[in-house]
């Protein structure tokens, strides 16, 4: 039986984890590296502490689409291994899972502690090591193996496995190695927006508004919330992911238009005359007529100055068309962004030119793997980071495996 190879794994997160967790312990040494105290910190903080392990989205053609950045890549990927696959691995380890209204899915428990638990067992029972606090600061080719070297003392490895997330520093450790780093930018933030319609309104929130940036022909739709800063929701999360690189290039500086209602202007002017018609006497200001809350109705006839009190039938025609400009073409001005930085995404790192994704190996350094978030890929709010991480990691652990 030849001797058992030393792997280390540079980065104790979802994609380091569970690629040790599928290793073979007869095969391999493995050593986890996490420079912080504590493994799988991400995982730990996902959806609110309950960990938004992947989405019910079973069609791998369909499940690139909410990628931005790697969906032609992730296809052969995801044929491999898809959220059913990550469902199976988790329910066969006893942590039974829930797929929510919105599809996106969740531990029973709603804590991350089960999911972290059963990569931490898995892990522990093929007594792997990690060292947590262990911070690398160099990685050399020396012959057939790789010097490692941290603050801590320097390690040995026959095959490296990289998935250090994206923090700057690791992508100049593997810059240094002769790999092409794509220049990373914020994807996933709000919009800073300083605007008399929202002012005073945080918390409130839109079951479906359509949202357009003019002047690059493009659009999403999807919740809306009102928040201190501006807009935020998936909507806006939505379009600042697919025009992450665009967006910086403006300098967070541009124009939207939003529909609260997600109906066309015509659709709403129908709506409203008929109702004008049945309820001549009702005021305005307690008419509902559209599926938004009261405080944002309130808010309308406040900056249009339309007394409340006015019997809709006494509304005159330009301000019947003032309401509906606000509420299905309101023009609002972004003046920067907001990012949440413990679920920060970013848009760039390790080009994908340069890896092979039928194994995720350098294509330029023997022995070498990447995966997760260290990858210029990056998706969607709904788990679908995460499940980059696991189809990327599963390809890994069975390539090697099967060596």
């Amino acid at each position: 039986m030849s001797k058992k190879k030393r792997i280390i794994i540079i980065g104790g997160g979802a994609a380091g984890f569970f690629t040790a967790a599928n290793l073979d312990e007869e095969k391999f040494y493995v050593t986890i590296l996490e420079q912080n105290s504590d493994v799988l910190q991400k995982v730990k903080i996902s959806g609110g502490g309950r960990c938004n392990v992947t989405h019910a989205c079973f069609d791998p053609r369909e499940l690139t689409q909410f990628y931005p950045r790697g969906n032609r890549e992730l296809l052969s990927v995801f044929t491999k291994f898809q959220p059913g696959d990550t469902m199976d691995w988790f329910e066969s380890r006893n942590v039974p899972l829930k797929i929510e209204k919105d599809n996106r899915i969740f531990p029973e428990s709603d804590s991350s502690q089960s999911i972290m638990n059963a990569l931490i067992n898995e892990v522990r029972n093929k007594n792997f090591e990690v060292k947590n606090q262990v911070s690398v600061t160099e990685i050399i080719k020396e012959n057939e193996t790789y010097l490692i070297k941290t603050k801590q003392g320097d390690f040995i490895a026959d095959i490296v496995i990289y998935t250090t997330g994206s923090s700057p520093k690791s992508l100049k450790i593997i810059e240094n190695l002769g790999h092409k780093i794509v220049e990373q930018v914020p994807s996933l933030f709000t919009f800073n927006i300083k605007n008399n319609l929202l002012k005073d309104l945080p918390g409130t929130s839109f079951e479906n508004a359509e949202i357009r940036i003019p002047s690059l022909k493009t659009e999403e739709s999807g919740p809306l919330l009102i928040t201190h800063w501006g807009l935020s929701g998936p909507a806006v999360l939505k379009i600042s992911a697919w025009e992450a690189r665009t967006l910086a290039k403006l300098k967070y500086q541009f124009e939207i238009e939003v529909n609260f209602i997600s109906k066309p202007i015509s659709d709403a002017e129908e709506e409203l005359k008929e109702f004008k018609n049945q309820n001549p006497k009702r005021s305005i200001g307690q008419s509902k007529i559209f599926d938004v809350t009261n405080r944002f109705w309130s808010k309308i006839l406040e900056i249009n100055q339309i007394n409340p009190e006015k019997q809709i039938a006494n509304l005159s025609g330009k301000e019947m068309a003032l309401i509906l400009e606000n509420l299905c073409q309101k023009k609002l001005l972004v003046t920067g962004k907001s990012t949440f930085k413990d679920e920060f995404v970013t848009a760039g790192g390790v080009d994908l030119k340069e890896v092979n994704f039928k194994n995720m190996s350098s294509k330029i350094l023997p022995d070498f793997y990447i995966s997760g978030e260290v990858l210029d890929i990056d998706a969607v709010t709904g788990g679908f980071n995460f499940q980059a991480c696991w189809s990327e990691a599963w390809l890994i652990s069975q390539h090697l495996n099967a060596l």
